[in-house]
C-alpha cells in the first residue's frame, strides 16, 4: 500500500488477536491460493466461518440448543492485507450484541501477527424443523456472557 490507502490504514485502530475471547487457527493450504499466489478472498470467508462454527458447535458451551441452529444472515468483510503460503491464519471472534433472535459478532483474521481482515457477522437462531427464526433462550444468553467483546453492550 502506498499513499492515501497507507494513511487510511495508519489512522484506523486495528484489533489485536487478544481482543477476542475466542480464537481459532487454520493452516493455509496450496488450494487456498489464487492466480496472484495469495489467499483468495473467498477463503477469508471460510476462515471467518471456522471461527464462528468452533464457537457455536461444542455442546459444552450451551450456545446452540438441541433442535436449533445458528445461520449466517449477513457478513461484511474488510480486506486489509494479504496472506501467503506457507503459514496459518488466526481468527478471533467475540459477541457484540444479542437481539431477540440474532447475535452480532466482530471478527478479525491475523497473519504473521498482523490484522489482514475485519468482519461483522450477524447470525440468526433458527428452529431446525420450521426453518424460522427462534427467540434466543435466557440460558443461551447467559452462556454467551463469556464470549462478549470487552467494548460491547
Amino acid at each position: 500500500m502506498t499513499g492515501h490507502a497507507e494513511k487510511r490504514s495508519a489512522a484506523r485502530k486495528l484489533p489485536k488477536l487478544e481482543d477476542f475471547p475466542h480464537r481459532t487457527r487454520d493452516i493455509i493450504r496450496y488450494g487456498d491460493l489464487d492466480g496472484n499466489s495469495h489467499v483468495n478472498n473467498a477463503v477469508f470467508s471460510t476462515f471467518l466461518e471456522s471461527g464462528r462454527v468452533t464457537l457455536f458447535r461444542p455442546p459444552e458451551r450451551g450456545l446452540m440448543p438441541d433442535g436449533w441452529i445458528w445461520t449466517l444472515a449477513r457478513i461484511e468483510i474488510n480486506y486489509l492485507g494479504e496472506m501467503q503460503r506457507p503459514g496459518s491464519a488466526e481468527t478471533g471472534i467475540g459477541l457484540v450484541e444479542l437481539g431477540r433472535t440474532s447475535a452480532v459478532f466482530d471478527q478479525a483474521i491475523f497473519f504473521e501477527g498482523r490484522c489482514v481482515a475485519t468482519a461483522r457477522a450477524i447470525n440468526v437462531l433458527i428452529d431446525f424443523v420450521s426453518r424460522r427464526p427462534a427467540p434466543i433462550p435466557d440460558k443461551v444468553r447467559k452462556n454467551f456472557e463469556r464470549w462478549k467483546m470487552a467494548n460491547s453492550e
